[in-house]
């Protein structure tokens, strides 16, 4: 190692002449210690062995496709130990995996290995479930990626062609480029749980399907049936349409018979019969009626099952993060469920803005073409934990008071009714995450007291900028225009803090500073 004077006082620059440690790239790093003479990658976490001696790591990276996957292992160098191969996805290609790495420990006893799959929509829970299976007996950790993470970090390595041999390897140097975001798994408690969920998941979607299919048929066999189904189908219509699929089964009916149905009142029958009656109904044909007929008793099925494997699945749960869930007003057993399946550990995230732009409910700044911009939720994490916040926003918003008049202030001040849920849907984000961080029920005592101490400060006191905490601002310094425009102002707000009373402030101009930021990008 080469150590140069740098331009600053008191700094060094360290050039890395020979060797240098993996995921780092050659080149100068600057030290503020001129006497810190440790590599720059000391948080790189060093795995000992039971004596306390470093123990040597090699990283497996898993490809996997459907039916088989492709698998190497290199070292920290990233260079490959065992070449590539390729294993199918049956009883003798996993029972080849376990002789190839129990081989592999053998050979290297003093040396831990790392493997990793991406996350590809199902096909690697057999290849993952394996080699948790394997920690048992063998020294091996195992974690699931995500592949955009994987994609950009090959991109940034600037590789040109992609293969089911590179994509393994890809994988294997992600886990030696970025160890601070892996996380590895040592048994998956949700396992049985998430795929109940799944099941339960997959009905309601099925159902959705079905009741689109079932109002394009109403369409044509009743269409004024359709005004009562504005926002749900609701349980009368399903039953009504069991005896009456179309209209030209409906008006020959007697309306006391109809009113037999449950919440179906006479005189709602006679309304239902003479609407049939003058329908301009197209679909009159016994085919028709037939096929409304299967469809509702295909929603009534899938509803029955659904609401009995819900009952079921929060029966039978007994994870002590969703009682704690629980405890809000608003979050009910099958949201607590969805929400702690999403989470797996709070201990995952460093903080509640990592949660926040896991799940895509972060603010980002969007600027369309005519020159207009606002900030707007990103959106571009997990679909499925925004659904259900979502929804639990809509029921806290009538029911908790804690948000409730969270909603109706922003309201007042003039956002759009979609903009105040989606500031609900980030609060419960940060409640969520200090109920589970603290393992604490919701108290809004608790909430109430972060809020106060989380205000600005109103006793007049300027708030000083960070990035300028070792020189103030130069009046001489060759700056642009804008910049010189942005520093005037921001020391005539300050003087206009000191001079008023406190609670009146005037605020550094937020467009300036976006429109300057824009302009660097």
């Amino acid at each position: 190692m080469v150590e140069r004077e740098g331009p600053l006082l008191g700094l060094r620059a360290r050039s890395r002449v020979s060797s240098f440690p993996p995921g780092l790239s050659r080149g100068l790093t600057w030290c503020m210690t001129p006497d810190n003479h440790k590599h720059d990658d000391a948080w790189h976490p060093a795995i000992l062995n039971k004596g306390g001696n470093t123990m040597k790591s090699f990283y497996m990276g898993i490809d996997v496709s459907k039916g088989y996957a492709d698998f190497v292992i290199i070292n920290q160098q990233k260079q490959p130990v065992v070449k590539s191969f390729q294993l199918d996805d049956t009883f003798d290609g996993h029972s080849r995996l376990h002789e190839i790495i129990s081989r592999f420990s053998t050979d290297h006893p003093q040396a831990v290995m790392c493997a990793a799959v991406e996350s590809t929509g199902g096909y690697e829970n057999n290849w993952y479930n394996t080699l948790i299976r394997l920690q048992a007996s063998l020294n091996i950790k195992t974690a699931r990626l995500n592949p955009l993470a994987v994609m950009h970090n090959s991109k940034a390595d600037l590789k040109k062609n992609t293969t089911d041999k590179i994509s393994a390897k890809n994988i294997a140097e992600y886990l030696i480029a970025h160890p601070e975001k892996v996380v590895y798994q040592q048994q998956d408690k949700f396992a049985s749980l998430r795929k109940q969920w799944g099941f339960v998941q997959m009905l309601t979607k099925q159902c959705t399907q079905l009741l689109n299919q079932l109002h394009s048929l109403l369409y044509t066999a009743n269409p004024e049936l359709l005004n009562y189904c504005r926002n749900e189908m609701p349980a009368w219509v399903l039953k009504l349409l069991l005896q009456y699929p179309t209209a030209a089964k409906l008006k020959k009916a007697r309306d006391k018979t109809v009113a037999k149905i449950p919440y179906v009142s006479l005189t709602r029958a006679k309304q239902l019969i003479t609407a049939a009656k003058h329908s301009v109904a197209s679909a009159t044909d016994p085919l028709t009626a037939q096929l409304v007929t299967a469809t509702v008793e295909q929603i009534l099925q899938l509803k029955k099952t659904i609401a009995a494997q819900t009952s079921l699945m929060a029966a039978q749960c007994d994870v002590p993060e969703v009682k704690l869930l629980k405890t809000f007003t608003g979050i009910g057993d099958i949201s607590a469920i969805g929400l702690i399946l999403e989470i797996q550990s709070v201990s995952r995230f460093k903080n509640v803005k990592k949660l926040a732009s896991f799940w895509g409910l972060h603010p980002v700044y969007k600027l369309s073409g005519d020159g207009s911009g606002a900030f707007k939720m990103s959106k571009q994490g997990r679909v499925n934990p925004r659904k259900i916040l979502y929804t639990v926003s809509l029921s806290a918003i009538e029911h908790n008071p804690v948000i409730k008049p969270i909603y109706q202030y922003h309201l007042q001040q003039g956002k759009h009714k979609m903009d105040a849920i989606g500031i609900c849907m980030h609060k419960i984000l940060r409640i969520i995450y200090g109920m589970l961080k603290n393992n604490t029920a919701f108290d809004p005592k608790v909430d109430a007291a972060n809020r106060q101490r989380s205000l600005p400060d109103m006793t007049g006191n300027p708030k000083k900028n960070k990035n300028r905490r070792f020189q103030s601002y130069d009046s001489k310094a060759p700056v642009s225009r804008r910049q010189r425009k942005k520093r005037l102002e921001r020391e005539q707000s300050h003087s206009v803090i000191t001079d008023t009373k406190p609670g009146i402030s005037a605020p550094v101009p937020i467009g300036d500073i976006i429109s300057d930021m824009l302009c660097n990008i």
